[in-house]
């Protein structure tokens, strides 16, 4: 009788657990809708914000945090949670549109580089958001290869899938899979930032002296280094410097 007690007890303990986050999330969620709708956009800010703390992965709340920063006029908090709704989501169709309003918006936005060629074509292909993409395909090409090897194991007429073409699809699949890790592994590194206050102070290497440029709000940066209180960032023009991290968020 005591085991039983010591199964069942877990098991009760986590029904009961699961179903109390439950009723604050959904409350929340319809309380942050209605003051949407009412446009009271600070208090629809505050119940997304705490769905958020409580579903970090769930694409949807950050999207509502983007359009209601956007309607508050917060670009750097609008252009945050849109880039985070599409790191989760890279298909996130609405996200990416409501993204490259809000940075229309954004004063002396920084344009991205004109890398070389081959440089741009490189990192459209690593881009994180190919990552599923070149999964599948990879997936794909390595049930093509199993099929072709059990075809020349039990086919009589392996002549049907000579060796030659076995060689071909693995190194396709060798390609797609590299492409592939390449890929997740830029979305997993969160090697991404976002300036939150407008005309922050690019400093140069001695982080001394005169700014180099002034930032303005919502521009998304790369991060290179991190030390004590400073960020080394890199433009998506190419320029780097250093940027107190204050004045950062990480994606």
């Amino acid at each position: 009788m005591r085991r039983k007690v010591a199964i069942l007890l877990p098991l009760l303990l986590c029904v009961v657990s699961s179903f109390a986050t439950s009723i604050p999330y959904n409350v929340w969620w319809q309380n942050g809708n209605r003051f949407y709708q009412q446009k009271q956009y600070d208090s629809a800010a505050y119940y997304y914000e705490l769905i958020a703390a409580l579903k970090p992965q769930n694409p949807e709340v950050y999207y509502n945090l983007g359009t209601t920063y956007y309607r508050l006029n917060k670009i750097g908090s609008a252009v945050l949670n849109f880039e985070r709704a599409l790191r989760i989501n890279p298909n996130y169709k609405e996200a990416s549109d409501n993204l490259a309003l809000t940075q229309s918006r954004i004063s002396n936005h920084i344009g991205n580089s004109s890398d070389i060629f081959f440089v741009k074509w490189w990192q459209s292909l690593t881009n994180s958001k190919k990552a599923n993409s070149w999964a599948i395909v990879s997936l794909v090409f390595f049930v093509l290869i199993i099929a072709g090897l059990l075809m020349r194991r039990f086919n009589k007429a392996s002549g049907l899938v000579p060796p030659q073409l076995i060689g071909i699809l693995s190194l396709v699949w060798i390609v797609f899979l590299l492409l592939s890790f390449v890929a997740s592994q830029n979305a997993i590194s969160n090697n991404e930032a976002v300036v939150m206050q407008d005309n922050a102070p690019l400093m140069n290497n001695e982080q001394k002296g005169k700014p180099q440029s002034l930032l303005p709000e919502g521009t998304t940066v790369e991060l290179v280094n991190e030390k004590a209180g400073w960020a080394e960032v890199r433009l998506p023009d190419g320029r780097s410097g250093w940027i107190q991290q204050s004045l950062l968020i990480k994606i």
